[in-house]
């Protein structure tokens, strides 16, 4: 009982052997199994990412860690009867806190002699926030081209509407039939309505006008219009964080983006609901490929119907409106103007429940 204990039986006891010490530094999740698929060693990245503690892992199944697809578990097999090494791209695994996670997970056959009992590397690499980056890059690409198409579009609508309107009016000087006046009218207020919507599509395009921007300023103003609006039906409450700093950007336009939203969601419940406007600090996040320390998270949450699935992939591009007689430009400047000041716009919706959640960087 006195001979030459394994690495299992030192690791167990607090003690780390040598060759593995460097694994402790890799910022990549790295997990040593036996032939059994026994867990030997989880490094600290790996105890951050599966939420677990490595102490309580040692000695027990891989599938204690998370529950893998048959794919993996096919993967891990021929790495212990071949000898073959494995990579595989977005896989999903989950937690035993139930959160599922997508990976790259890579299955390396080792041979230690310092670790007879040790047969597997696992490594394993989150690739959400690259999915997520792919996937705003994607639409941001999507949504520039729209807006380019819709503001050329606009431009071309615009002269032609001034014509039209400018010869209905001379038209209705020249009327003595006071009834036929009706129709020239019906002429002049569309054609008022069009140009209205036209610079609404063009308005994006201003220059920023930066300074100090107290983010509880605006969302109380925004709580007031909407308070103004539904003065009895619609009920807002607040959930800020009173620790936040300023940020730098346009008041106007943050202001706009913030009420388009909120008023959306207002508009969705016919005036009559609840939402919840939120802030909170985001620390260590990825805006639009730069990484920032500190950020500012908005929350604009509401009970009412959630966004119609049809349209969900669609709701930020021009002219897409769940809402009968809805210009589909409120979320379209929203995301306009957020981007603007470098942050990103997301929403989660179901029915019952929908949260926008503007993320904007802070100096």
């Amino acid at each position: 009982m006195g001979g030459k204990r394994s690495w299992f039986q030192r690791a167990s006891t607090g003690e780390r052997a040598v060759s593995f010490s460097g694994l402790d530094l890799l910022s990549s999740s790295v997990l040593l199994l036996d032939f059994d698929l026994r867990v030997r060693y989880v490094n600290p990245a790996a105890e951050n990412l599966l939420a677990i503690s490595g102490k309580g892992l040692v000695g027990k199944l891989l599938e204690v860690a998370f529950q893998y697809s048959n794919v993996l578990e096919t993967a891990l097999g021929n790495a212990l009867s071949n000898n073959w090494s494995y990579t595989g791209q977005n896989i999903e695994v989950k937690r035993r806190d139930g959160e599922m996670l997508r990976l790259n997970c890579t299955v390396t056959p080792l041979h230690l002699e310092l670790a007879a009992d040790v047969r597997l590397l696992l490594e394993l690499q989150p690739i959400d926030a690259q999915l997520k980056a792919s996937r705003e890059e994607r639409l941001l690409e999507q949504q520039q081209a729209s807006r380019e198409l819709i503001r050329n579009l606009a431009h071309e609508i615009k002269n032609p509407l001034g014509g039209i309107r400018g010869a209905a009016q001379l038209l209705e000087h020249e009327l003595n039939n006071l009834a036929l006046r009706e129709y020239t009218q019906v002429i002049i207020k569309e054609s008022d309505r069009l140009q209205g919507l036209m610079q609404r599509l063009l308005s994006p395009h201003r220059p920023m006008q930066p300074g100090p921007v107290n983010i509880h300023e605006i969302l109380e103003r925004v709580r007031s219009l909407l308070t103004a609006e539904y003065p009895h039906t619609l009920v807002i409450h607040r959930d800020y964080d009173t620790s936040l700093p300023e940020l730098v950007g346009d008041r106007e336009k943050l202001i706009q983006a913030i009420l388009n939203i909120a008023r959306n969601a207002a508009q969705a419940m016919q005036g009559s609901g609840e939402i919840v406007l939120r802030t909170r600090a985001a620390r260590q996040v990825t805006l639009v490929k730069r990484r920032y320390r500190l950020a500012l998270e908005i929350q604009v949450q509401d009970n009412g119907p959630g966004i119609p699935e049809e349209i969900r992939e669609r709701m930020f591009y021009p002219l897409v409106s769940g809402r009968e007689g809805g210009s589909g430009l409120g979320l379209t400047l929203a995301q306009s103007f957020v981007q603007q000041h470098l942050g990103t716009i997301e929403c989660a919706s179901e029915p019952g429940h929908t949260m926008f959640t503007l993320c904007l960087p802070l100096p």
